[in-house]
Order: C-alpha cells, then sequence, then structure tokens
C-alpha cells in the first residue's frame, strides 16, 4: 500500500493548516496569494504570513488547506519572486516538501518547506534519442491513430510528429 492510501497520525489533530500530514509527495501548488493573519487555532495571539493556494483540493474530495509560511519558507518565497513584500507574492508555482528534521523547540519534527529551485511547468520534448518514450509515443500513434495522448504530456516538434506517424505505419 503506497503512502498516499494511508492515514497519517497527525490527522487527527485536524489543523487549519497545511500540515506535514496532508503532503506525501513533493507537490506543485500555485499561490494565490499571502496574507498576514491572525493565528486560526487561536493557540497564539500571533500573526503569521498565510498562503492561499489557486487549487481548490490536495486530493481528490480533499480540501486545500492555507500554509502558514514559516520564517524559512517566507525567506525562499522572497528569494523565488526577488521581492521582500507578500503582495507580490501572487500566483507563484512552488514545490512544497515534507524534511524530516526541523527544529522546533528542543525537538526535531517534520516540517513543510518550499523548495528554493521554482518547479519545472514545461513539458519535456520527445525526441528521437528519448528511445522508451519514442517507442512508447510510436505505440500510441498505433493504437490510437493519432498522439493526442502522448502531446498531453510532451512537447513534440512537427518534423518528429511526422517521423513517429510514419514509424507507426510500419510497425507490425
Amino acid at each position: 500500500m503506497s503512502n498516499e492510501n494511508k492515514t497519517h497520525y497527525r490527522k487527527a489533530f485536524n489543523s487549519p493548516y497545511l500540515s506535514s500530514a496532508d503532503i506525501v509527495e513533493p507537490t506543485v501548488l500555485t499561490i494565490k496569494c499571502v496574507r498576514l493573519e491572525k493565528d486560526q487555532t487561536k493557540k497564539t495571539k500571533d500573526s503569521f504570513n498565510t498562503a492561499y493556494f489557486i487549487e481548490q483540493n490536495i486530493r481528490d474530495g480533499e480540501k486545500l488547506k492555507p500554509m502558514i509560511l514559516n520564517a524559512t519558507n517566507s525567506r525562499t518565497v522572497k528569494g523565488l519572486t526577488g521581492s521582500a513584500f507578500i503582495d507580490d507574492w501572487n500566483n507563484l508555482p512552488v514545490t512544497i516538501y515534507v524534511e524530516d528534521k526541523v527544529r522546533f523547540g528542543r525537538d526535531y519534527v517534520e516540517g513543510l518547506r518550499i523548495s528554493i529551485e521554482p518547479p519545472r511547468l514545461t513539458k519535456p520534448e520527445l525526441v528521437p534519442d528519448s528511445v522508451n518514450a519514442w517507442a512508447r509515443a510510436i505505440q500510441a500513434c498505433k493504437r490510437d491513430g493519432n498522439l493526442d495522448a502522448v502531446l498531453e504530456h510532451m512537447v513534440i516538434s512537427d518534423e518528429h510528429i511526422a517521423m513517429i506517424t510514419e514509424q507507426a505505419k510500419n510497425v507490425d
């Protein structure tokens, strides 16, 4: 059973914020906006940089919560945008992942981190040197009569589309 279908023990605490219990693998999300807001857990009277996301669900049927941007994650977003102002952090795609050993007081806990690298949002290009992917594209073209399914995941030049289409005709 993959971790995606398992229940993390921290789900029982029902935080109003995104937590390490919600992220099972690095996840690309788009920051809609960041607001300076009072703690919704009411455990403190502190205000936090709180990121809201364009995406509505983290997984099918599971609503995406806002994320508190601690000092480390705020500095990362500042680095990604080139701006120290939260008003300039709108519509920013980021990769969120879980780091196993984040210092929290005297303890080390799992914590959410935003990758310092911008997420790769472009599709990879299919070229003949990508032997396995090229062969799968030929099979898909033969099976479907077109490359529509492949084009959802990859960029293919017109020249390479013609080559794949021709090669698909010759496959037995």
